[in-house]
């Protein structure tokens, strides 16, 4: 069963990982540090196919939530995902219904959807599974916001049965607007979008995400309604780490340093 799902549903707010470096070990570091799941960016990431899936198996024995930013909206890499062993898909740029009634279709078994079956890590390797019996009710199906039109039309996508809540592109999002795209927004404009889009999902009993740079911001959009956050990336939480401990070295250490 779908973990996240489930604390999603009982309305708690969720933290996510989101890795870029295509390595089975870094994702088992971030895996075991108390994220409520763990997306591998096959879009904007180094990941590839077969990295996702050397990531999947390495945070196996951890309880997070296994999920996948899809490189787009196209049927064919959606359920290569899904049959890798996500339980959560992000799509970007979904701006339309129709968009988002296409993203359905490829994460949905018939009736719902025309997904193709052939599980193969997500049922066992062709074992006897539950899993086609319980995938629709399961899979997370979570489409990108990040233009104006997509803004314009939320309650159109939010409707398309299927849809599980949103995730908020701030960066794509703030560039579509003629502003520079970043995390971590604080231009007045942009929160009234936010409220206005947590005010979407609130009324359909769905959910709100967003990329953040850091847990401060993140706190933040948890007041906000969001209840899903993901903390930056595996690469760029390396780099700032890396950055503050040199920082600290050669500032107490002094001119021998420097």
């Amino acid at each position: 069963m779908n973990k996240l799902k489930a604390r999603l549903k009982s309305g708690k707010a969720c933290v996510n990982a989101w890795l870029a470096i295509p390595s089975g070990f870094s994702a088992e570091v971030m895996a075991q540090c108390g994220f409520d799941s763990v997306t591998v960016d096959m879009q904007h990431g180094v990941q590839d196919y077969q990295s996702m899936v050397q990531c999947f198996q390495a945070m196996d024995k951890y309880p997070i939530t296994p999920m996948v930013r899809v490189p787009w909206n196209e049927p064919g890499i959606i359920g290569k995902a899904l049959d890798g062993g996500a339980w959560g898909l992000i799509c970007p740029m979904v701006n339309t219904p129709a968009e988002a009634k296409a993203l359905a279709s490829a994460c949905l078994y018939p009736p719902n959807g025309k997904r193709s079956n052939g599980p193969i890590r997500a049922a066992a390797y062709g074992e006897a599974s539950p899993y086609q019996s319980i995938a629709n009710d399961e899979v997370l199906v979570i489409p990108m916001i990040e233009t104006q039109e997509a803004i314009d039309n939320i309650d159109a996508i939010l409707d398309v049965p299927g849809m599980s809540g949103i995730y908020v592109g701030p960066s794509d999002l703030g560039f579509s607007l003629g502003m520079k795209p970043m995390l971590d927004r604080e231009e007045p404009e942009i929160f009234l979008i936010y409220e206005k889009l947590v005010e979407a999902t609130r009324r359909r009993a769905q959910f709100a995400g967003i990329h953040n740079a850091t847990g401060a911001y993140a706190v933040r959009m948890i007041a906000m309604g969001f209840r899903f956050v993901t903390l930056a990336n595996d690469s760029a939480l390396m780099a700032r780490a890396a950055r503050e401990q040199i920082a600290i070295t050669r500032k107490g250490a002094g001119d021998v340093a420097t």
